[in-house]
């Protein structure tokens, strides 16, 4: 008798997404798994959902049998297994039930282990400048005096003689659907598949202690705030002979008296007096690497903005340099002696520092605004 096609078999194209087809299967294992439809043919038909499934479920698989059909001897699909045997129904209760049909793998492979996470507070010019430094972080490490077997020395570990060494328990469960077997976690190996009769002194039996680590991070220049840096290999230590997991380290930087930062560029404020901005002047501005001199022309406004060019922050991918930029307030004096005064007083009289010949006939325009000109 020849075989129905896998699509036709599904009630799927040959166009359907792997999603389209595990919902088909799964309405169908459902209809037609023998605990649940006790008519005859049910258990054949069931087989036949099953391997149509595991082909088209599988790339290679599908792949073959798009080109060849059932044709191809070299396909080596393979059946649904015996009369008793309907594999892969527990992944269906899986789904619905909430099983762990993932933890069939080997519990005793190499993982790896955990990730750390370290806060580091840098100084406004160190995340600027970036360093070298060393810190000390507690994780989780190989245990030296059983190396990881959590037995006591000249002992090892035994399979577990609950799950075998599977690491899994089958537990039955009546459910809508009829007695269904479902597979859980061992609670006597947790899961390991091993269990340890002389435990280590020194781990109790873990495996791992925890323990303080010295490590060398170096802080790029041009780090900025909430940014992370990731060190490889130095979180905590893998299961199974597994390797390391990773270790972030996130910077927190302090503000800076007189610097303000926005990406990589930096800004400052520079208080002139009125001589100064009103007959020009060339004066001395702070920047992150020293002095630098900047030319005040005469008639400068408060609020006026100056960039100098390369003096920020440097990219912390090493792509360039930010800028500075530097602001004029224009301070008023606030106590004047009597000769300052009286300066002030003969300059004012001279028609000196008239609103309308400082702000470009603000003035005016204010007054045409307010008739709605």
């Amino acid at each position: 008798m020849s075989k129905r096609d896998f699509y036709e078999v599904l009630g799927v194209s040959q166009g359907a997404s792997e999603e389209e087809v595990k919902k088909a299967y799964r309405k169908l294992a459902r209809k037609y798994h023998p605990d649940v439809n006790k008519e005859e043919g049910a258990e054949t038909k069931f087989k036949e959902v099953k391997e149509a499934y595991d082909t088209l479920s599988d790339p290679q698989k599908k792949s073959h049998y798009d080109q060849f059909g059932h044709t191809d001897p070299n396909q080596g699909f393979g059946g649904a297994g015996g009369a008793g045997d309907f594999g892969g129904f527990s992944d269906i209760f899986d789904m619905f039930f909430g099983g762990n049909g993932g933890g069939r793998s080997n519990p005793n492979a190499p993982r790896q282990g955990n990730d750390l996470q370290y806060t580091m507070t840098l100084e406004f010019k160190e995340a600027v400048f970036g360093k070298e430094t060393e810190i000390e972080i507690p994780r989780e490490e190989t245990c030296d005096t059983c190396e990881g077997s959590g037995a006591k020395a000249g002992t090892k570990p035994e399979t577990c003689s609950h799950c075998k060494g599977s690491g899994q328990l089958n537990v039955e469960q009546n459910t809508p659907f009829g007695r269904v077997v479902n597979r859980r976690v061992c609670n006597h190996c947790e899961g390991t598949g091993k269990t340890i009769k002389h435990k280590c002194g020194t781990c109790h039996g873990k495996g791992k202690v925890k323990k303080r680590k010295k490590i060398s991070v170096k802080v790029p220049a041009g780090i900025d705030n909430g940014q992370q840096l990731r060190v490889s290999n130095q979180g905590e230590a893998g299961v199974n002979g597994g390797p390391a997991g990773d270790l972030y380290v996130v910077f927190q930087v302090k503000s800076h008296e007189f610097f303000e930062r926005e990406g990589e560029d930096i800004y400052c404020e520079v208080p002139l007096t009125f001589p100064q901005v009103a007959l020009g002047d060339e004066i001395e501005v702070p920047t992150l690497t020293g002095k630098v001199k900047l030319k005040i022309p005469a008639g400068t406004q408060t609020g006026t903005n100056f960039r100098l060019r390369g003096k920020g922050v440097p990219n912390v991918h090493g792509r360039g340099q930010g800028d500075q930029h530097v602001q004029i307030r224009v301070v008023t004096p606030k106590q004047l002696n009597e000769n300052e005064k009286e300066l002030m007083r003969e300059f004012a009289g001279m028609g000196g520092g008239r609103p309308e010949e400082q702000t470009d006939g603000f003035f005016e325009k204010l007054r045409r605004a307010f008739k709605g000109d």
